[in-house]
């Protein structure tokens, strides 16, 4: 057997507190066990380290001097151990529409186990900046060309909605198919977005009337009736704007909801947070 860590970290509170019995429950231990610890540490390093003949803790002069090293030592140790600076969280980007409900709880539930705080941040790009190393894992809709080297799980599945302008001769009805769809001017998020004309069979596809590099333009663009939208309705729903209606598309194509991540030389914890996500989302299939 070898010196660990949780021996150093005995004495070292051991040193501090001057009480067996404090500096056990500081260890989360017993009393006996913190003992038989400190005893192997010595036995282990061939010397004293504590003066037995007196009934409260006192340092022998090599206890003393492993004190004084252990003191600087230890503390540096955790703070590699358990980075908690920004530079140093894991990191989730995202092109829009941030998901709510399952990406809350599994970067609260990374966060308690791990020690590693999670940093979500917005990008308008294809990869949400995982391709630039500006995120550990992106969170992206849509059919993924992912680039070799990467790799992409999808989660779940939403449906698709259309928007359109309130001045739309549109704006009245409930619902479209997604072939009539294809009778109407197209809104184009061409950066972010989850649709494209090859969705529809060639020599029946919409006319674009618009081309956008992110979300928002895509939405003013739609409000000011240049053509209509389509978008996943979780996304849709969370965008409310006053001169913009949605639509249900009972027959559109399903959107998937992916996780996007370097195969290798990622964040070592990549692994784990996508497992969570898996299995967070396991249930949450959406037709």
């Amino acid at each position: 057997m070898s010196i660990e860590l949780h021996h150093l970290r005995g004495f070292l509170a051991l040193a501090e507190e001057k009480h067996f019995t404090r500096a056990a429950q500081r260890m989360g231990v017993s009393q006996p066990t913190l003992s038989r610890n400190i005893r192997r540490l010595e036995e282990l390093l061939g010397r004293r380290l504590l003066e037995r003949s007196t009934r409260q803790v006192a340092l022998t002069a090599a206890g003393v001097t492993l004190y004084d090293q252990l003191s600087v030592l230890i503390p540096r140790l955790e703070a590699a151990l358990h980075p908690g600076s920004e530079e140093e969280a894991f990191r989730v980007g995202f092109a829009w529409g941030f998901p709510t409900g399952w990406p809350q709880e599994v970067i609260a539930a990374f966060e308690i186990k791990t020690g590693i705080p999670v940093k979500v941040h917005r990008q308008d790009a294809k990869l949400a900046g995982v391709d630039q190393g500006e995120a550990d894992v992106a969170i992206l809709r849509g059919r993924i060309q992912v680039p070799p080297g990467m790799e992409s799980v999808t989660l779940l599945h939403e449906r698709r909605i259309v928007a359109v302008s309130t001045r739309s001769e549109l704006a009245e009805q409930e619902e479209i198919r997604w072939q009539d769809i294809a009778d109407h001017s197209l809104v184009l998020n061409e950066v972010s977005g989850t649709t494209d004309l090859t969705q529809w069979p060639e020599g029946r596809r919409p006319n674009v009337s618009a081309v956008c590099r992110n979300f928002d333009e895509w939405l003013e663009a739609v409000a000011a009736n240049k053509g209509v939208g389509v978008v996943p309705e979780f996304v849709g729903r969370q965008h409310i704007h006053s001169f913009v209606s949605f639509l249900t598309v009972p027959d559109g194509p399903p959107v998937p909801l992916n996780l996007v991540y370097l195969k290798h030389g990622g964040h070592p914890l990549t692994p784990r947070f996508v497992a969570m996500a898996q299995a967070a989302t396991s249930t949450d299939q959406s037709p």
